[in-house]
């Protein structure tokens, strides 16, 4: 069992570094732009709706303000890893080079929750945007084709047991029988009606289309959209202000109240609805982790890699506070009811809110935006999760066709191909609050894991080179581990018995396939220590701090 401890040297990954067949075209602005495009649009285009309603009402900034306190603890230990193993893999590699490989596998896998979920949830999110696009121009697509399953039947559920229970006005008899209507009309396979969100999966495949092209490809578009969408927050945030009702901030805090969600009666508001609400928006700040993923690309990621995840944490916390304050005060928090008045607002919270407040085209500029720009969000998620797979694979401890690449675009298409049918599959079929819950404790699990190993390797190593040390280190992770921990606590209980069984599953595969599959357990990496021979004078990147 011992084996199970083992950790990767560092010349194992110095001797990555130099083998690595990834092109190095990121610099310091293209990675903060990753962090930014990852950032901006889970928190803002999705998450509004659904923090505002199911936990904290108008104290949603707070809740923002929470997981941004989180997230500088876990940012700063990310940055000090960073310096130090400027390789793909984020959290994964770091914990290989420091505490172990079990560690590290149960990190990686957890981080699956993290980048695939959160592709998940950003594709849901991304149709509901489309869809409010369509309409605006006219175009309607029918509602088996636009919602999943699950969301759909709760609908119809809870909207029949209204109508069998009387006492409605006109207006809501009207938008409950809507909602009936609509479910009886999808179309019916062996007794089960087919409801799928098809926008969501196909937009999965676009974005696996554009990243098998190449990296430099990919940053090139999405500095275009990050461009915009920061264009359009800055909008929201001044244009918004002109139609601040201070009424639907009062009170700030909720009083504790229970909330259907879905087909379960859950509470929500108070302190209580705050902390759960930043557990449940802490996949919102996915982005600074991204930028990580990235450091193979990165011309010199010891030095930009800490840069770009500090700077795109404390931009996009400071938007999101903004935002937040914004909309609230723009749109009464109860409104975000899905089974209420505007049941498509949770899932375009910005654009209803200018809706609902009359001006019509300011809508149309957010719903654009939003539709463009969630874009960048899933492409650096998916981007993100394949190379952490890439990072696994090259270890042996998934199979061998997730690190192989393009031989002339020099990206893992196998891996995004296969990752892009999983993902635009369940996306088709799952509700976006349980994605989202679980993106979260993904999100969380590594972050407490980054605190850890950080600590154990500046125990262990304190004379590694490191162009970035964590100032007060033993506080900081302390901190960050409390919080993160405590957050998790705060998740849903099926979020968290999901994701348990998850991890579960994959120390299920550990013992089985990676294991005995391990590079690390066959006496060698095989091709990657070949590059051991290579001088370093020859390798494109800083590896030992020269510059």
């Amino acid at each position: 069992m011992s084996k199970i401890w083992t950790k990767k040297p560092m010349s194992a990954f110095e001797a990555d570094v130099k083998s690595s067949e990834l092109k190095r075209v990121l610099g310091k602005w293209s990675l903060t732009a990753i962090g930014i495009g990852a950032i901006i649009g889970g928190g803002i285009f999705v998450l509004t709706g659904t923090g505002a309603y199911y936990h904290a009402g108008p104290a949603l900034a707070l809740s923002f303000v929470i997981a941004g306190i989180a997230c500088v603890f876990a940012a700063l230990c990310y940055s000090e890893f960073a310096s130090i193993l400027p390789v793909e893999g984020s959290a994964y590699a770091y914990a290989y080079g420091t505490v172990g490989e079990i560690f590290a596998w149960i990190i990686g896998w957890g981080l699956i929750l993290e980048y695939a979920m959160g592709s998940m949830t950003v594709a849901v999110s991304w149709s509901g945007y489309f869809n409010k696009l369509l309409k605006m121009f006219g175009l309607h697509l029918p509602n088996w084709l636009t919602t999943d399953p699950g969301t759909a039947s709760g609908a119809f559920s809870e909207a029949t047991k209204a109508v069998e229970k009387g006492g409605l006005s006109t207006e809501k008899l009207a938008q409950l029988q809507e909602i009936i209507s609509n479910y009886n009309a999808a179309p019916d396979l062996f007794g089960f009606k087919i409801m799928l969100n098809l926008p969501a999966f196909l937009i999965v495949l676009l974005v696996i289309s554009i990243l098998i092209k190449g990296t430099k490809e990919a940053a090139k578009a999405n500095n275009l959209i990050v461009i915009m969408k920061v264009s359009a927050v800055l909008f929201v945030i001044i244009a918004g202000a002109f139609f601040i009702n201070v009424d639907n901030w009062n009170p700030f805090i909720p009083a504790i109240q229970e909330v259907m969600e879905g087909d379960k009666v859950k509470e929500a508001y108070g302190i209580q609805g705050i902390v759960s609400g930043a557990a449940a928006i802490f996949f919102a700040y996915v982005g600074f982790d991204a930028v990580s993923t990235q450091a193979g690309e990165a011309i010199n990621p010891k030095k930009d890699v800490p840069f770009a995840i500090i700077v795109s944490l404390l931009v996009c916390t400071f938007l999101y506070i903004l935002v937040s304050l914004v909309l609230t005060g723009m749109m009464h928090y109860s409104d975000f009811n899905p089974q209420g008045k505007y049941p498509d607002a949770i899932k375009a919270p910005v654009a209803y809110a200018f809706e609902i407040a009359g001006q019509g085209w300011a809508g149309y500029i957010i719903t654009i935006a939003a539709t463009v720009g969630l874009v960048s969000v899933l492409m650096v998620m998916i981007m993100g999760q394949s190379r952490i797979f890439l990072g696994m694979s090259k270890d042996g401890l998934i199979p061998k066709m997730f690190s192989d690449l393009h031989p002339v675009k020099k990206t893992p298409a196998k891996s995004l191909m296969i990752l892009g049918i999983v993902i635009a599959t369940v996306a088709a079929f799952t509700p976006i609050s349980k994605l989202a819950d679980m993106t979260s404790f993904g999100t969380l699990f590594a972050f407490t894991m980054v605190c850890i190993a950080v600590w154990i390797l500046r125990k262990k190593q304190p004379d590694l080179p490191r162009n970035f040390k964590v100032p007060a280190l033993p506080v900081i992770a302390t901190l960050g581990i409390a919080i993160n921990l405590y957050l998790i606590w705060n998740l849903s209980h099926e979020a968290k018995y999901l994701s348990m069984g998850w991890l579960a599953i994959g120390v299920v595969i550990y013992f089985t396939y990676s294991l005995r599959n391990s590079k690390l357990h066959k006496a060698g990496y095989g091709e990657t220590f070949k590059a051991e021979q290579k001088p370093l004078e020859d390798v494109d990147i800083d590896i030992d701090n020269k510059k």
